[in-house]
């Protein structure tokens, strides 16, 4: 019997998705077609014996969570709960505090995923690794470029037995090309640990606080307190992969994962991509129609698009590299490139609204995504366009490398500028 636990964390994450998060919460918002998180969902319901996935976070459980739930149960036959955290209690705490529910039933062992990472989930392979040689905590690893492996935790491991000898979270300098991905396997002694860093936490908070109730002993996190501290101990080892991965931390990174998906559907769900068909929109590459979107046969679509649930495309637009999300309108002739549009947003005849990728070096094939800064001197830099809901963006005009906040009604054009 196995389990899955996916770390959905809270609002006051995910601010440098900002606007698209003022909407809905960020793991549910869609990426190649679905939830951020379905993606995750999926990988775990593939594993023979898998009995419960369990989300935990510290998201309020809203409409739009609790009907993604109940569709999430109905579509792959399991259990999929919500776990909410009474505060933020960092990426292990969450383990700690519901430690009786993830144990219930007696699992042999339970998957840990961060929700913001897009990956193939080679989760049949880390358990077939783990099943080979036991141990308290396995972790998916990948190869970075030494500049930006000091973006990721990086991983010393023994190449022979690829056990974990040394952890660092962000270095300062250069450790290791080997990062950690977000994606763990962890046996039912891993809590053990996490015991051990709570009891800790609440004696030198009581040295600080004399009621003995200090509310920080709760906050664990798994890979400066139980990573970095067990690493050379023969408790941790990592599985390595070559498959596809990177991390969800912007809207620039959105888009990036969305290509990433959108190439394994070949794989994995090829019914999920459309195809070109007489009288049909010209498709280019892959991309994802939702089935109540209306195209218009001239439109030309493609690479890596994702369209939404109810969104008009009009005569003659050019779409490429982009999200469109619920309920858009794109007007006809309108040229969308490197962008995200939003909900219930509408773009008018003959505009152009394109932004500027921040993709990693093709030359690299161990290159991932920056971690994008917006500004630098005071100033703005070119990145992907983006529109919250409800922004109007009239005919005729061209908006490049911006971001415009939900329901603004522009005049005119702009160029670099966030506009509130």
């Amino acid at each position: 019997m196995l389990k899955a636990v996916i770390l959905i964390g809270g609002p006051q994450k995910g601010t440098r998705f900002r606007p698209l998060s003022f909407e809905v919460p960020k793991p549910l918002f869609p990426v190649a077609g679905v939830p951020m998180i379905q993606h995750h969902i999926e990988a775990c319901a593939q594993v023979p014996g898998m009995q419960e996935i369990l989300l935990i976070g510290f998201y309020q459980p809203d409409e739009a969570l609790t009907r993604f739930l109940e569709a999430a149960q109905q579509e792959f036959n399991l259990p999929v709960r919500y776990l909410q955290e009474f505060v933020p209690l960092g990426t292990g705490g969450g383990l700690y505090h519901f430690r009786d529910q993830i144990l219930a039933g007696g699992p042999e062992a339970f998957f840990v995923l961060n929700a913001d990472v897009c990956s193939d989930f080679p989760l049949s392979a880390m358990l077939a690794a783990y099943r080979r040689e036991p141990h308290p905590f396995l972790l998916l690893g990948t190869t970075a470029n030494r500049t930006q492996s000091l973006n990721y935790g990086c991983i010393v491991e023994n190449p022979q037995t690829h056990e974990v000898l040394h952890y660092v979270e962000k270095p300062s300098t250069f450790v290791s090309d080997v990062i950690n991905c977000g994606i763990y396997l962890f046996s039912p002694e891993a809590l053990k640990p996490l015991r051990d860093v709570f009891q800790r936490n609440q004696q030198d908070g009581q040295l600080e606080d004399s009621s003995g109730l200090w509310p920080g002993a709760g906050t664990i996190r798994l890979e400066q307190d139980v990573f970095s501290a067990l690493a050379g101990q023969g408790q941790i080892y990592v599985h390595l992969t070559d498959g596809i991965w990177s991390q969800i931390k912007s809207a620039g990174s959105a888009l990036y994962a969305s290509r990433l998906y959108l190439g394994q559907y070949q794989l994995t769900h090829p019914e999920r991509l459309a195809k070109h068909t007489p009288g049909g929109p010209r498709i280019r590459g892959n991309v994802y129609i939702h089935p109540t979107a209306k195209v218009a046969p001239s439109a030309v679509l493609g690479p890596n698009v994702s369209i939404g649930e109810g969104v008009t495309v009009g005569e003659g637009v050019r779409l490429r590299e982009s999200i469109v999300l619920h309920g858009a309108t794109l007007q006809e002739h309108t040229c969308v490139l490197h962008t995200i549009v939003g909900w219930g947003s509408t773009v008018g005849r003959w505009a152009r609204v394109e932004g500027t990728p921040n993709d990693p070096n093709p030359n690299d094939p161990r290159a991932h995504m920056d971690s994008e800064s917006l500004f630098k001197d005071g100033k703005l830099l070119p990145a992907i366009t983006i529109l919250g809901c409800r922004v109007r963006i009239p005919a005729e005009v061209l908006i490049l490398n911006s971001i415009v906040l939900p329901h603004k009604e522009l005049s005119r054009s702009f160029t670099n500028q966030i506009i509130l």
